[in-house]
């Protein structure tokens, strides 16, 4: 190549670059460049400087005792600090207990992961598409096509409160895909699972979750829904943009991040399950998640390579998702600051 061309390459490679640095918020910049901290606490009191109001996480290292760290408001209206041992909306994390409460009811012989909807829920047949060849194994992997019922307009603005609600919102709307020949992470997927469970069961799903999950492991702080808890136990959230708590707006499980810690650990070292259970559960879903609802951003996520188990809460959104983002910028200088010190 030319002295000449490659003086153009160069000058077309900067200008790339500052277009593209236009575009990505400068506070993601600034939170990557940062000097890593000493400290997994100072990197806390540094993510507040960035703009979240407050933000929770529980280390798990193996042969080590437990770190309870937290950092900003746990309600920042009555200006009181944060607690590492508040309560959260763990949001989508609760998937990994869904997975594996479905895991038991396979091993237990009360479910099959090859059964259809419509074997389980046969009044859908026709009200989703291909729902006879949609498997419970395809539910739990976010394989079957089905549309996102939180993806509907205005959905977090307005969000629905029953099955029935959430489930009309979805109905003889078009697959987005046939069954296993893609993936889309789907809501929808677990609403059915849940309900599928329920009429398995006889009973609502969180009560063979606490027998078969929570009790053996003695997690006495994870809850199904804000009516079994005290409310001044749960952390505030914020959405940038809205003023108002949400912390009162009903959305699911709720858990200390001590209580999820706990419960990944023994879900990635084999401990929670029984007999063939972990080779199956291998077979059908994660071993780590994330979750997201207004107001709350949560991580929990096991690193082989450290052997530690990091969960890391956040008590902020914002309608890009700018947070997220900058989150995961958060949890990697974490897992780095972990490293460093071991």
């Amino acid at each position: 190549m030319s002295k000449q061309k490659t003086k153009i390459l160069r000058i077309a490679l900067l200008v790339g670059t500052i277009i593209s640095l236009y575009f990505v918020p400068w506070l993601l910049v600034k939170a990557w460049i940062l000097p890593l901290p000493d400290t997994v606490q100072e990197q806390l009191d540094e993510a507040i400087g960035h703009g979240f109001d407050g933000m929770i996480v529980y280390v798990d290292q193996a042969n080590k005792s437990p770190q309870f760290l937290a950092s900003g408001w746990h309600n920042r209206e009555s200006k009181i600090p944060a607690k590492p041992k508040a309560l959260f909306k763990i949001a989508s994390i609760s998937k990994l207990y869904d997975a594996v409460a479905v895991t038991k009811l396979v091993s237990d012989g009360k479910l099959s992961l090859d059964k259809t909807i419509t074997d389980y829920l046969p009044e859908l047949a026709g009200r989703i598409e291909n729902a006879e060849k949609i498997t419970l194994r395809l539910l739990i992997q976010h394989r079957s096509g089905i549309p996102n019922f939180t993806n509907a307009p205005n959905f977090w603005g307005a969000p629905t409160e029953t099955y029935e609600e959430s489930l009309a919102l979805i109905l003889d709307k078009p697959a987005n895909f046939k069954p296993d020949e893609d993936y889309e992470y789907c809501n929808t997927n677990y609403l059915l699972i849940n309900k599928i469970m329920d009429n398995a069961l006889g009973y609502g799903n969180f009560q063979f979750i606490k027998e078969r999950i929570l009790t053996p492991l003695h997690l006495n702080n994870t809850f199904a829904s804000l009516n079994d808890v005290n409310i001044d136990d749960v952390m505030s959230g914020y959405h940038v943009g809205y003023s108002s708590d949400l912390k009162e707006d009903e959305h699911g499980m709720l858990a200390t991040a001590e209580d999820v810690g706990i419960f990944l650990r023994a879900l990635n070292d084999g401990s929670l399950f029984e007999k063939s259970e972990k080779e199956l559960y291998d077979s059908i879903y994660e071993y780590e998640h994330a979750g997201w609802v207004p107001g709350y951003q949560s991580f929990a996520k096991y690193y082989k390579d450290i052997n530690t188990v990091v969960v890391q809460f956040y008590s902020t959104t914002d309608p890009k998702l700018y947070n997220w983002n900058l989150s995961e910028i958060i949890n990697n200088r974490i897992k780095k600051i972990i490293e460093n010190k071991n």
